[in-house]
């Protein structure tokens, strides 16, 4: 069902009629609420909320347990994202970027299908944004969490054994983290425009490394970790 650009400012009654929907697609109209019939629409594997005035996201939304490709919550004015969606369990992607976060909920942990999970740019976050919960997503391969005010990660992020890319551009780092040693599938790293000034030894022996983005640090980029993974073909950039 593709509501697209449909000038809402609701959504049309008729909508939670239709309980053999697979896909709605209501991105990019002026909707601020969602209510709790959304539950009837049973089969719904995909849901596009994504460029609207949202407000709120309703606890309903746990109650789809078919929901197992994609949900878009992305531009919208979430503060706070619903406990609900700890229920997700079979979610593979989710994306709730440019919003005025707080920080992402601890039962974001217990959505242990997500292979991607989007959360950049949200305006009001900061070195807490990201839970201890979040190294509980066994599959999770692409973690994006560009302009956050980020400080440090959390020990947990250790557990996320395959992830394979993770932007952590324009935060606030000081340093490499230490977790991300224990990152053995790690591919991609973008660690552009933090407040990074040197390079732990231990970067250059990430076994996975193919890309390191390091651009708009202060980093020289003749230090010793950088020329070694150089050498074995990966890509630095500083």
């Amino acid at each position: 069902m593709n509501l697209w650009r449909a000038g809402l400012s609701a959504v049309p009654p008729q909508v939670w009629q239709e309980t053999d929907a697979e896909v709605l697609v209501l991105a990019e109209n002026a909707l601020t609420h969602v209510p709790d019939d959304i539950a009837a629409l049973t089969r719904l594997h995909t849901l596009d909320l994504g460029h609207n005035a949202l407000v709120s996201v309703p606890e309903a939304i746990g109650e789809l347990p078919d929901l197992s490709g994609c949900l878009y919550l992305h531009h919208n004015h979430l503060t706070v994202l619903p406990a609900a969606l700890g229920k997700l369990h079979a979610l593979t992607y989710l994306n709730v970027g440019s919003n005025p976060l707080h920080a992402l909920p601890e039962e974001v942990g217990d959505m242990t299908g997500l292979v991607e999970l989007r959360a950049q740019e949200c305006g009001t976050s900061g070195p807490a944004f990201l839970p201890e919960s979040i190294g509980r997503l066994p599959a999770l391969r692409e973690l994006w969490l560009r302009g956050n005010a980020l400080g440090w990660l959390p020990d947990s992020v250790a557990g996320l054994v395959e992830l394979r890319e993770l932007e952590l551009r324009e935060n606030a780092l000081p340093e490499v983290p230490d977790v991300l040693a224990e990152l053995p599938m790690l591919r991609r790293l973008d660690l552009r425009a933090n407040k990074i000034r040197d390079v732990p030894p231990w970067v250059a022996h990430m076994p996975a490394l193919e890309k390191l983005d390091l651009r708009w640090n202060e980093v020289e980029g003749t230090e010793a970790p950088l020329v070694a993974l150089r050498e074995r073909g990966c890509v630095v950039l500083v």
